[in-house]
């Protein structure tokens, strides 16, 4: 089982490695560092973060990692699957204002959300809805 839950968890952080910036990424590093401590200064010191190197160091040792760490990292994978539904959710709604207004705009560091602010006027209700359920954008008080 701990296999399954490593090695998926593992797939998964490769596959949704460019969403890493995601809102809160920082945190669930944070917590996963924590968690598994130990781990990384025992059998993964010198690994060079990114590109999944450190996931699959762990997946390496998955034996002897500890279930806190198994339990953070699935964790974090979970709340970034979460998150990368949720972008994706709201790419799709915003789909044609993306296009109309932000078609020049690089993606990436929140540049497309940024112009989609940057013409909040003339956003599509639809868009505007999509922004505040996700998170990516508070509401606006009336």
């Amino acid at each position: 089982m701990r296999k399954i839950i490593l090695g998926s968890v593992v797939a998964g952080a490769l596959l949704a490695g460019g969403y890493a910036r995601a809102q809160g990424a920082d945190t669930l590093k944070d917590q996963v560092k924590k968690a598994c401590h130990t781990e990384l200064t025992t059998f993964c010191k010198g690994v060079p973060e990114g590109e999944g190197r450190i996931l699959a160091c762990l997946y390496a040792f998955e034996e002897k990692v500890s279930d806190k760490c198994v339990y953070a990292v699935y964790d974090a994978a979970a709340q970034l699957e979460q998150a990368v539904t949720a972008l994706k959710f709201a790419a799709s709604q915003c789909s044609q204002d993306l296009q109309k207004f932000c078609a020049d705009v690089k993606p990436g560091q929140g540049r497309a959300l940024a112009c989609l602010d940057k013409h909040d006027k003339d956003v599509s209700q639809q868009c505007k809805d999509a922004l505040v359920q996700t998170g990516l954008k508070k509401a606006k008080k009336k």
